[in-house]
């Protein structure tokens, strides 16, 4: 039987490229972000539309979808409004978060065979993520949901997602672990060609680190892999950790350690402040090349146009906030066993 995917908030493409390296096919993704629109359509042999999922109507998908007979449609809503860091916050159920009614309202109107959402796992503390998986058993889905760790799948981070299943056909569940060890940062980017701080590979644009103050190289070379601002000289010290609430984060300024996954990217990864990001031996935060492929990426994914500038908080945004291609490929994996166990596709 024939299979065609969507994929609402498809970034730069992490989702999607894991699918198409298991074999599915998605005919389009959508997003908001113009600046995926060059990653998206040049990796993926898909279509890119620049569009608000809250504004697109149900017939719109049906037409992305054309004559196929299975029908899957995939999507992760922004998570930054269920992020930890959120919850302190009064949330409006019109505000970001709605995009996830905005999902449940596409997914009514189309009725896909197949349905899979990818979030943070603290989603589920919302009322808007119980309203979306109720209105999916009263549309008769069957459906499944856990928090899964990205270890298990090959994904060479410490990344714990919520991930969602639901089908038409029957129960459906996340594959088995394809990893029994966590793959490790000297195995992803452990060949990659030594760079300065503030240096870039003139073979690949991408492979650039930020440059760093005085003080943050002297910082950086007090640093030891896995260790914390703790171990520096008083006088490397940031003041604001010096205050009784700056003491609650050791993982700041930090080195990544050779022998085990990496932090969670996000959309600062590219900088040595901002978390656990520096080399693990050279004095420099990772580069946007390393994140990529610590988040999947083939090396050879193109980001942007050739002669484009770098542009290290565009960049960083659709690195750090793409599915990685290792998780999206089991989902897809669980998505051919699911089809393959009702004999749907062989």
């Amino acid at each position: 039987m024939t299979i065609s995917c969507v994929d609402l908030f498809c970034g730069a493409g992490g989702l999607t490229h894991g699918f198409v390296k298991e074999g599915l096919p998605v005919v389009a993704g959508i997003d908001l972000d113009a600046a995926c629109r060059y990653p998206y359509e040049k990796n993926n042999n898909s279509v890119f539309l620049e569009r608000d999922v809250s504004e697109l109507e149900p017939e719109e998908i049906e037409a992305l979808f054309g004559e196929a007979e299975i029908r899957v449609l995939a999507g992760c809503a922004p998570c930054q409004p269920f992020s930890t860091y959120s919850q302190r916050y009064e949330l409006d159920r019109n505000d970001r978060w709605g995009l996830l009614y905005e999902f449940a309202r596409l997914a009514e109107g189309t009725l896909p065979e197949v349905i899979t959402m990818e979030n943070v796992p603290s989603v589920q503390k919302h009322e808007v993520f119980h309203d979306f998986v109720s209105d999916l058993k009263k549309l008769d889905y069957h459906v499944w949901y856990s928090v899964v760790d990205s270890t298990h799948y090959g994904v060479p981070q410490t990344r714990k997602r919520l991930v969602l299943l639901a089908s038409q056909y029957g129960p459906i569940k996340m594959i088995e672990k394809t990893h029994e060890k966590p793959r490790t940062v000297k195995q992803v980017i452990g060949r990659l060609k030594p760079i300065a701080a503030g240096e870039s590979s003139e073979r690949d644009k991408l492979h650039v680190s930020a440059t760093l103050s005085e003080i943050n190289l002297k910082r950086i070379r007090a640093s030891k892999p896995g260790g914390t601002w703790r171990d520096w000289p008083k006088k490397l010290v940031a003041d604001c950790h010096k205050e009784g609430s700056g003491k609650t984060y050791p993982s700041v300024y930090g080195r990544m350690e050779w022998d085990k996954p990496a932090p969670t990217m996000t959309t600062q990864c590219y900088g040595y402040g901002n978390g656990r990001f520096g080399h693990p031996e050279q004095d420099r935060a990772i580069s946007l090349r390393e994140a990529a492929v610590i988040q999947g990426f083939p090396r050879d994914y193109k980001f942007i146009e050739r002669g484009a500038s770098v542009e290290f908080r565009t960049l960083g945004r659709m690195i750090g906030n793409a599915v990685p291609v290792g998780l999206g490929q089991a989902i897809a994996k669980s998505i051919k066993a699911h089809l393959e166990e009702y004999e749907l596709i062989c």
